[in-house]
């Protein structure tokens, strides 16, 4: 059996994926992958996302250059879940410019942007 067919797909044939710095063990960010995006993903030995607002293999930096450098792979007790540890290029998980993706905590019933922005992701970016 391949390590692929023991991962049970959602109904959209899709995994949640959860991706950590290696070193400092915060969580950078949460996305998704399909079959094809975690092949890709432990092939390349690069973070391979499906973006589902675009409907197509995402590479992670593939326009920022902040790509993550994948350190392991683990799946979760129920297989429903995969964990990237990651090396981030840049330092720089976040299309916002952040760290990581999870920059606002709640504080009091709202919720409070709480990490500095650590690029102008118009810098990032370029202007659309």
């Amino acid at each position: 059996m391949n390590f692929l067919d023991e991962v049970p797909w959602n109904e959209h044939d899709l995994v949640a994926v959860v991706a950590q710095d290696h070193s400092s063990g915060k969580v950078l960010s949460v996305a998704w992958m399909n079959r094809e995006a975690l092949a890709q993903t432990v092939e390349r030995g690069e973070a391979v996302y499906w973006s589902r607002p675009r409907k197509k293999l995402w590479r992670k930096g593939e326009e920022s250059g902040h790509v993550q450098k994948v350190r392991e792979v683990r799946i979760d007790c129920d297989a429903d879940a995969v964990l990237l540890m990651v090396e981030q290029v840049g330092g720089i998980a976040c299309h916002t410019g952040h760290e990581r993706c999870f920059f606002r905590k709640l504080e009091k019933g709202r919720w409070v942007e709480v990490d500095p922005v650590l690029k102008d992701p118009s810098t990032i970016y370029g202007k659309k």
